[in-house]
């Protein structure tokens, strides 16, 4: 048959309006189903934003991160080491505000230098939703039976609203810990320090380890809950091909032989702020550690998540290391020392890395993401700071 000019020119325009239709046409920012479009990172015109995601608890909301150091006196901006400390008209502040923002108030502290701030992650938009003091059954959808934590929604419910509006390419979680009861062991171990002498010494290890043997499998259980549910809501919103991160804890703690400050006596107490037996602090270290970080590798295998271990992310940079000073210099510590919240920044903070440790974390994750290991292990290289953090 032949075809007139006229039909000819009608033809060509159908077919270049079906090619412009069709999904082939979205890029791998888009979402085709839900009409996405564009490439790259940052999506083209008519495609969702993207999105990278945490969710969890202290160990990855930025608890400590108000921090940048420690320092045994409460004066000034604490030997530089308070970053919510400022100076007016001669007279100094604090302000944890500037650094938590508007979870100082809740007791979330999601710190402008969080893991998930700190790794760079290409993304048109980043959202942190762990919140300090959280477990598997705050991050667990309501459907499943999951609970609000300080006046917010489960995290799950939170992560589904975000997948329904962005391309969310990275979920990183850290929980389980509080389910062990990770704080509670760590007021008992420091009570048994302070109690007892050093000739007689009264060590947290042993009832400790028999409840997180009792407690492990059902922190586990809601663990793998978690990640289902993470799993259902990115599915939900078009974003079943992200990458779903478990991360593993770090020690804040050196092993026993370690610790630069004498094991009798109050300097532990009074100027280091980690007041612990050295076999405790060793069982701390070498086992449980490890032993959280084993259970939480094998749940993430199962659930066909990924797992980055951080158990080693603060070696030498511990507490009271001998490795670390106080201040703010070239060795600080990576952690927050132990306070009772009375004389500077809060208890809660305690324990956890601080300013130093998070921009660390940070960069084991820009490490592991850039990588397309389903597993991976990071660690500090000696003398470098938290941008020379290495897998291996």
């Amino acid at each position: 048959m032949r075809l007139t000019p006229l039909f000819r020119s009608l033809l060509i325009a159908v077919v270049v309006v079906l090619l412009a239709a069709t999904p082939a046409s979205a890029g791998k920012g888009g979402k085709p189903d839900k009409g996405g479009g564009g490439g790259g990172g940052g999506g083209g015109e008519g495609s969702e934003p993207t999105a990278v995601v945490s969710l969890g608890d202290s160990y990855i909301s930025g608890e400590g991160g108000r921090w940048a150091g420690n320092w045994a006196t409460a004066e000034g901006d604490r030997g530089g080491t308070d970053r919510a400390a400022y100076k007016r008209r001669g007279t100094w502040y604090w302000d944890a505000s500037r650094v938590y923002g508007a979870t100082d108030a809740s007791g979330c502290h999601r710190s402008d230098v969080a893991p998930i701030l700190s790794a760079g992650l290409t993304a048109d938009a980043t959202f942190n939703l762990a919140c300090s003091g959280a477990t598997t059954a705050n991050v667990i959808s309501a459907g499943s039976g999951g609970q609000g934590f300080k006046g917010e929604a489960p995290q799950a419910d939170q992560l589904a609203a975000i997948a329904a509006s962005h391309d969310v390419t990275v979920v990183v979680l850290s929980i389980g810990g509080n389910d062990l009861g990770f704080a509670d062991a760590i007021i008992d171990c420091t009570i048994r320090y302070n109690t007892s002498p050093s000739w007689w010494q009264n060590t947290c290890a042993g009832p400790q380890q028999a409840n997180v043997d009792a407690a492990m499998p059902a922190a586990m259980a809601g663990v793998a809950t978690a990640i289902a549910d993470i799993r259902a809501a990115l599915d939900a919103g078009g974003d079943s091909g992200a990458r779903i991160v478990v991360q593993s804890y770090p020690s804040p703690i050196p092993r026993g032989s370690a610790f630069r400050y004498s094991e009798s006596g109050w300097s532990r107490t009074n100027t280091g702020g980690c007041p612990f037996w050295n076999s405790d602090a060793t069982w701390a270290r070498d086992a449980l550690v490890p032993q959280i970080s084993s259970n939480l590798a094998a749940v993430a295998a199962t659930a066909g998540a990924e797992f980055l271990d951080l158990s080693d992310a603060l070696e030498g940079r511990e507490v009271c290391s001998v490795t670390t000073g106080q201040g703010s210099g070239t060795n600080a510590e990576w952690g927050r020392f132990l306070v009772t919240g009375l004389t500077q920044g809060e208890a809660q903070e305690s324990m956890h890395p601080n300013a130093l440790g998070q921009q660390a974390m940070g960069r084991c994750l820009a490490l592991h993401v850039a990588t397309s290991a389903t597993t991976n292990r990071c660690s500090p290289t000696p003398g470098a700071g938290p941008s020379g953090m290495q897998l291996g």
